[in-house]
């Protein structure tokens, strides 16, 4: 291996080998593992569920920011799907020949919204009024390995508001930790995914919905694993998700249609 590249996965190796030790790893036959962003959650479980009744194959599924589940992949999990909340992370993947192209599909879009805690709901209707002084502390993925964080990274740049809220940000480790935070009232506000909203079950509400051309387009990818021994298992999960089924399910818990 080279030196490069060994620096560059070191980090993601040790994370593989917690994996191990709590027995993520240990797949077992008539199995596979599939690597999602957290906010795919509710909608990757129902899904799951359908595809053990139709197959008989059980989902093991592995949820996390998706920087995250890049970096086990690099390592050597034995992931056998990846679906990633943006396209940077299929796309480096992809570059180190470490995903299947031909199994490459955009399955959904998202949009981004501010939300804020429904008790101590603040004077705010538009991501503006984040230069208001009442609003200290705003909740963001981590901008290195959250794609949401990477949005709102765009979207503050955008429209100048980055420098000024630096100070108070706070990071988070994947979208529904920055939900939890809102939730809490940890915080004054958040940056979050449309379809995370309805988890809260009441306790954020959206106070604005950014602008389009303020970030990249929010679009989820999804690809079968190179070294996956389950091929065949894990094409059938894909095509499922991007059935009119599995399309269904997606829009039940608030995502948009791809095309």
């Amino acid at each position: 291996m080279k030196l490069k590249r060994f620096r560059r996965t070191f980090p993601a190796l040790l994370i593989f080998i917690g994996l191990f030790g709590s027995g993520l790893c240990a797949q077992e036959k008539g199995e596979i593992l599939v690597s999602a962003a957290i906010s795919l959650k509710d909608a990757f479980e129902e899904i799951s569920s359908v595809y053990e009744k139709q197959t008989g194959i059980r989902v093991r599924l592995n949820l996390a920011a998706s920087g995250l589940l890049q970096k086990q992949i690099e390592a050597g999990a034995p992931v056998d799907v990846f679906a990633s909340a943006g396209m940077k992370q299929m796309d480096a993947l992809q570059a180190d020949g470490l995903i299947v192209p031909e199994t490459r599909y955009s399955f959904v879009r998202n949009r981004l919204v501010l939300v804020v805690p429904t008790r101590s709901k603040p004077d705010l209707s538009s991501f503006a009024g984040l230069a208001s002084s009442r609003i200290s502390r705003l909740a963001i993925g981590n901008p290195k390995t959250v794609p949401a964080g990477q949005y709102a990274q765009q979207v503050l740049q955008k429209m100048s508001l980055w420098e000024r809220m630096k100070s108070g940000l706070v990071p988070a480790e994947n979208v529904r930790q920055v939900l939890d935070y809102v939730a809490r009232e940890e915080v004054d506000a958040g940056i979050v995914y449309a379809s995370d909203v309805p988890v809260s079950r009441g306790k954020v509400v959206v106070a604005a919905l950014a602008p389009e051309n303020s970030h990249d387009p929010i679009l989820y990818p999804i690809a079968v694993v190179k070294e996956t021994d389950r091929p065949t298992e894990a094409r059938k999960f894909i095509d499922l998700v991007l059935d009119d089924s599995g399309q269904a399910i997606m829009r039940k818990y608030g995502f948009l249609s791809a095309r």
